[in-house]
């Protein structure tokens, strides 16, 4: 049984169904409502409906059962593997797939190829729900993560991570022009005070976070980057480059501009990956870019 506790600190009242639905990740608000159906959720030690509007210092509790079924199944969903071997592989991700198993989404995630894929080689660090799985990308960026077949490869590939040495570069289109030709983003992230679905950056409850950016090109309303985490903190990138004001062209949760007409997903690719293999060799990979971005791209070089 997986608890939360909320204190509510706003002045506006809100249905509680809206709240949860924006505080708790990978939830949907069909599922809060069942939740309160079933008497799940309590605001200062009373059963409410769904309907419930909180008021300044409303105490939530949420109590979520854990599913019957934990385990991620296997499904035969193409891989575009760019590197395999007994220790690991190398994947690239397509824009719209999950990583891997949440509520609400246990079927069509990367997790799930790769379990029809590799059977039961896959390291068990993170559970049945994450085999494999050393680092994640969002389900709307593309491109390359590795993924660890043994415990000793994802031991020794996420300590890399966590000393910085793991190179993951980036490529990104943001709204409006970077003047600098390089630069670096020092900014601490944590989740976002109000909005708790999202990052943001912020002093409370947050972690330190480094991105570097070079400019590649620029264009008469955007800004071609590319772009490299020292940190891995959750949609750094992102939240960094809004920060600025600058951020990925069509983020649909971090951008207040208009999105662009039949450009699905936020206009950002994780290009290159480079590691020590757990046989001591350094190894680099980069992917192409997808179609969508080489595609706006053209049409940006055509009207600059």
């Amino acid at each position: 049984m997986n608890e939360f506790n909320f204190v509510y600190e706003q002045e506006n009242s809100v249905r509680i169904d809206k709240f949860l639905a924006e505080s708790i990740d990978e939830i949907t608000r069909n599922a809060v409502i069942n939740l309160i159906e079933k008497g799940n959720v309590t605001v200062n030690d009373k059963v409410v409906s769904k309907s419930y509007k909180l008021k300044s210092h409303d105490r939530v509790l949420v109590l979520i059962p854990e599913p019957e079924n934990m385990q991620a199944e296997p499904e035969n969903i193409p891989l575009d593997i760019v590197y395999e071997d007994d220790d690991l592989l190398v994947v690239n991700k397509p824009k719209g797939m999950v990583v891997h198993p949440a509520p609400g989404n246990y079927s069509g995630t990367l997790v799930n190829a790769l379990l029809y894929h590799c059977g039961d080689s896959l390291s068990g660090i993170n559970g049945v729900i994450r085999p494999g799985i050393v680092h994640r990308i969002d389900k709307d960026t593309s491109g390359l993560l590795i993924v660890a077949k043994n415990d000793n490869a994802h031991n020794f590939l996420a300590n890399q991570i966590s000393k910085h040495s793991f190179l993951r570069e980036y490529e990104a289109i943001c709204v409006g022009i970077i003047k600098d030709d390089s630069g670096t983003i020092d900014k601490p992230i944590g989740r976002h005070p109000v909005k708790r679905k999202q990052m943001a950056v912020t002093a409370t409850n947050s972690k330190n976070a480094v991105t570097h950016y070079e400019v590649i090109k620029r264009f008469k309303n955007n800004t071609y980057l590319k772009l490299r985490l020292e940190t891995g903190r959750t949609h750094q990138i992102r939240v960094h480059l809004a920060s600025i004001g600058k951020p990925v062209l069509n983020d649909p949760v971090y951008s207040s501009y208009k999105a662009v007409p039949d450009f699905s997903g936020q206009c950002l690719h994780a290009r290159t990956i480079g590691f020590i293999h757990p046989n001591g060799q350094y190894m680099e990979f980069k992917s192409d870019l997808p179609d969508y971005f080489k595609n706006y791209l053209d049409k940006l070089e055509r009207s600059n």
